[in-house]
């Protein structure tokens, strides 16, 4: 049985972001990812200016009149949630943990994916895969992913995105969107993200929380690595650790971008301190003029 306060916060997730769904993003989720091909429907009477490319000589020969094959768009896609739970998520200096906004995004995402009649499936990864849930349709599936992503306790700690993108390739044969949600506080991974997005439509969500951007001025603080467990002791009171500090931030981030850019892989940033909402409307905006 789910305890009652999961079953509350799955719950509260579920209303605000189908909210979400309905108000502002099944049009724009329907008309950023396409379908997989082209379904053969039926034929009708060739007229002039139509493709003779398309005429089906077969029904032609045996009616005497040209005729040309209709098709409709294969519209079903397979959506892959690939979901970083190395401890580096577990932080957070606003109202929500970066876990907790990417367990938001996911139903989100996954909402919108079965409005459209779309498959939603999950992996959960730290340096090893955590959870592997096989893409289905349906709200009761789609809760299940929320209550995995939330409250899914993960053996290990650290983070390998490279190894999560190997294992994704072995069990998805049918071209899938994906979304990989992480701080991508990893290493050696551009060479995976490029094999999966040739084959795949791979979009990076990268979530953020502002402290690991810049500093206030704290005075002395000890910091201590999620995933490794080093302690440090640092200055926040120098203007010059500040400066530097949120010089790295921005460079680091910069070279993530250019990047996931060299390969022609779509980028969102998202901050737990700003509403998600106007980086993803840009995002299926931007998507919708390219395709």
């Amino acid at each position: 049985m789910i305890p009652r306060e999961i079953f509350k916060k799955v719950r509260r997730i579920e209303i605000r972001t189908r909210r979400l769904v309905n108000d502002l993003f099944s049009g724009e989720y329907h008309s950023t990812f396409k379908g997989q091909g082209m379904e053969f429907e039926d034929v009708r009477e060739y007229s002039p200016g139509d493709d003779v490319r398309l005429i089906d000589w077969n029904v032609t020969a045996r009616t005497g009149a040209p005729y040309i094959k209709k098709f409709k768009e294969e519209r079903e896609l397979t959506v892959v949630l690939l979901v970083d739970a190395s401890s580096s998520g577990r932080f957070g200096t606003h109202e929500k943990y970066k876990e907790e906004l990417a367990a938001e995004l996911c139903a989100l995402l996954a909402f919108s994916a079965i409005k459209n009649n779309d498959k939603v499936g999950l992996i959960i990864f730290t340096d090893t895969i955590e959870k592997f849930i096989p893409p289905q349709k349906g709200k009761a599936h789609v809760l299940r992913l929320i209550r995995e992503i939330l409250f899914f306790t993960p053996e290990r700690t650290k983070t390998d995105i490279a190894g999560a993108l190997e294992f994704f390739a072995k069990v998805t044969k049918r071209k899938s969107v994906v979304f990989l949600i992480s701080d991508f506080l990893s290493e050696d991974y551009h060479t995976a993200l490029r094999i999966a997005n040739k084959k795949h439509d791979v979009v990076a969500v990268k979530i953020t929380d502002p402290r690991e951007l810049e500093f206030g001025n704290y005075g002395l603080m000890e910091l201590e690595d999620a995933e490794t467990g080093e302690v440090m002791i640092v200055d926040t009171g120098s203007a010059e650790f500040r400066r530097q500090f949120a010089a790295e931030a921005d460079d680091a981030n910069s070279q993530l971008e250019r990047s996931l850019k060299m390969i022609d892989l779509d980028f969102i940033q998202i901050r737990t301190d700003q509403s998600y909402i106007v980086p993803l409307i840009q995002f299926f905006k931007m998507r919708e003029k390219r395709h």
